[in-house]
């Protein structure tokens, strides 16, 4: 009994999540590359399954057809990302699948590097293997934002990371800010710098706080296997200690002020002074595609009123710090006009706090 479109589309969206939930086991391992899962089904039942392998060994796809051997003759693929087209480290897998014998591939989202970029669909196509795309589309792009919207626009994704008290105060007068949330919101953190290429902050959150910015514990996840960021400070004057405890590992580092002997000597990496905007396009030439700012109000709104942040992580904590204690922004508007919107995208309880995602709205009140 053959299914209707309907059923067909019902049972490609069952398998693709089965391929979602291979990608999402590979977010911390893989960079640059994008987290890909795939997985091989012949008479409703897996066969082969994988996920992207840290950086030159082997695409989901090549883990799941090795997985299913020979069995991947006639079998349908499910993979949350578009088949690449391009010899690098690995030989493209468009190939391997027509070589497989693979009959039917079913895509979430095409890639956009430009080295691929419906190169593989046609590779597949050409070689009479039918294709099926925008299955799970949303819900794959989740695991590659950075990706997608590094090989699309030329610009990282940048995400705003923020911990306030319900008066939005972030530290005390003083600079003392810890700890303004729970053990839960700050284990989150955790999260998002590890699928981070980059943690940008400025020299004042050095000086005050005097942080590594690394990821230190992941829940049930092998450190091993963690790709640490880059962090990145923007040190205009040249102020960074080096005794901070962010130059354990210098190499890990990099600086955007002037060029300093002492840095060079560590193997810290070091930046020509410029822009918000040109300082995101050089990490992008650099392969970094997620970027997370943990700053102080001064670069935090800078980077927000030039339009430069995709997303606000904002851990709101049941607390007053009072009128004397450091504001979240220091933007100082005069009109109702100037304010800046965002659109709540989730919320989400973390112990006794909340965890807000936000995404900034261009258009003016």
């Amino acid at each position: 009994m053959s299914l209707t479109s309907s059923e067909q589309y019902a049972q490609h969206q069952h398998w693709m999540r089965q391929a979602i939930a291979e990608a999402e086991k590979a977010i911390y391992r893989t960079r640059p590359n994008p987290a890909v899962g795939c997985v091989i089904v012949k008479n409703d039942m897996i066969i082969g399954r994988g996920a992207t392998a840290p950086v030159g060994g082997s695409h989901a796809e090549v883990v799941a057809m090795r997985e299913a051997g020979e069995l991947a003759q006639g079998a349908t693929a499910y993979v949350t990302l578009e088949p690449c087209a391009h010899y690098g480290r690995t030989p493209p897998c468009a190939k391997g699948l027509v070589e497989a014998g693979i009959a039917r591939v079913v895509v979430a989202c095409a890639d956009p590097n430009p080295l691929v970029a419906g190169k593989g669909l046609k590779i597949l196509q050409e070689a009479g293997i039918e294709v099926v795309t925008g299955v799970c589309t949303a819900e794959a792009e989740v695991q590659n934002k950075g990706f997608l919207k590094a090989m699309s626009t030329g610009m990282p994704y940048v995400r705003l990371k923020i911990a306030s008290s319900l008066d939005g105060r972030t530290a005390m007068a003083s600079g003392e800010s810890k700890w303004i949330t729970g053990s839960e919101a700050r284990q989150d953190v955790q999260h998002w710098r590890a699928i981070s290429g980059a943690m940008i902050t400025g020299i004042e959150t050095i000086l005050a706080d005097d942080p590594q910015l690394n990821v230190r514990q992941l829940v049930d996840v092998n450190m091993d296997n963690i790709v640490q960021p880059q962090r990145v400070i923007l040190d205009r004057q040249g102020r960074l200690p080096l005794d901070a405890q962010i130059l354990k590992q210098p190499k890990t580092v990099m600086v955007m002020g002037p060029f300093r002997q002492e840095l060079a000597q560590l193997g810290v990496a070091q930046l020509e002074i410029q822009s918000l905007s040109d300082l995101l396009k050089t990490l992008k030439d650099f392969q970094i595609y997620d970027v997370m700012i943990e700053a102080g109000a001064t670069l935090s709104t800078a980077f927000l009123q030039e339009n430069l942040v995709d997303e606000i992580i904002s851990y709101v904590a049941p607390t007053f710090l009072g009128q004397s204690a450091r504001a979240m922004f220091n933007a100082n508007f005069e009109q109702m006009a100037q304010q800046l919107r965002f659109k709540l995208e989730d919320v989400t309880q973390l112990g006794q706090d909340i965890r807000l995602r936000l995404i900034p709205l261009q258009e003016s009140v």
